[in-house]
């Protein structure tokens, strides 16, 4: 009997209750997390009746199906494969699969606090016109955190704190949600259509963007964009993580995924994109401060930061040049 077989009858069940909130938790290949990110979903004070859980199993090679299984007894969680590679995907896999009223997002390496899903609900009843709710996120630390790593560079590890009490979110380039811990009403979801596809995480790629892009959309829809401190997630941060190499590469992809979500949203021809590159390069030759940061060693915490965030701007220039359309 297939794993879908085994959880079938629960899920049939599950649908017909008509939850308010369903749990999503995409994964691939991060069987050694995700029994700790299902776990924390099974133990929420909510009523089993009124959530559902969803894994999304996106083309996992490991033992993530036999990991699910453990679960079989487990009423309101449900089992989906998809087979296409890449977070978006996944993620529109399963708002599609999904009976709840609100779609809540919670990644596969991260823990959920036992109020989590109540959060959700308090969260819309605050702000019912918000288009995304979402909360802080803390560090799991696996490792001691590096001297050299200030707090501007751990935001790029999907930890965020905004404030200790609710608050929209009006302007995106000062703060932001994560899709490690995001809820989005189900009709907001099938009115932009789910995640872009083009953007996001494919394997173990870093380029992402789908998010901030998604959060774009939903504003430019009018549907703000609304923060709830208590909507709390731990989000673990793996020892592999906290090395310079590591951050150097992660901001460099943030300027390719920059590039790619302006290559989305634009549309540009060849020649616009050309263009473009040109005169970001001409402003990067233009500031020493930036250029001195790219080629000399980063003595100290504050140089490797500012290395780091004019490797934002060169990952930029190299989308443009390079990426192509799809």
């Amino acid at each position: 009997m297939s794993l879908n077989e085994n959880l079938r009858p629960q899920a049939d069940a599950v649908v017909k209750s008509a939850p308010l909130v369903s749990v999503v938790i995409c994964t691939h290949n991060r069987a050694n997390y995700l029994f700790k990110a299902i776990q924390s979903a099974v133990n929420q004070s909510y009523p089993k009746n009124d959530y559902e859980i969803i894994i999304v199993d996106n083309a996992s090679t490991d033992q993530t199906a036999d990991l699910v299984r453990k679960f079989h007894d487990v009423g309101n969680l449900r089992y989906v494969h998809e087979p296409k590679l890449g977070i978006s995907f996944a993620r529109n896999t399963g708002w599609n699969v999904a009976a709840g009223r609100f779609i809540a997002y919670l990644d596969d390496d991260a823990v959920a606090s036992p109020e989590w899903v109540s959060a959700v609900e308090r969260a819309f009843k605050l702000a019912p016109s918000a288009g995304a709710v979402g909360g802080r996120v803390d560090a799991i630390w696996e490792a001691k955190r590096p001297e050299w790593l200030e707090d501007d560079l751990v935001m790029s590890l999907g930890l965020i704190d905004w404030s200790d009490k609710p608050k929209y979110i009006p302007d995106l380039r000062m703060e932001w949600l994560v899709t490690a811990n995001m809820a989005v009403p189900a009709a907001v979801l099938t009115e932009i259509g789910g995640f872009e596809t083009r953007l996001g995480r494919v394997g173990k790629t870093q380029v992402r963007g789908e998010d901030t892009f998604f959060q774009k959309q939903i504003i430019r829809r009018g549907h703000p964009c609304f923060y709830y401190p208590d909507m709390l997630v731990g989000h673990h941060v793996p020892a592999s993580r906290l090395n310079k190499p590591w951050f150097r590469k992660r901001y460099y992809t943030q300027g390719i995924a920059d590039a790619l979500t302006q290559m989305v949203e634009e549309e540009p021809s060849v020649t616009r994109r050309m263009s473009m590159a040109l005169s970001m390069t001409v402003d990067l030759i233009l500031s020493p401060g930036k250029i001195l940061s790219l080629v000399l060693p980063a003595m100290s915490p504050s140089r490797f930061t500012k290395k780091c965030l004019a490797l934002i701007t060169l990952g930029h220039i190299t989308g443009l040049l390079t990426a192509r359309r799809q």
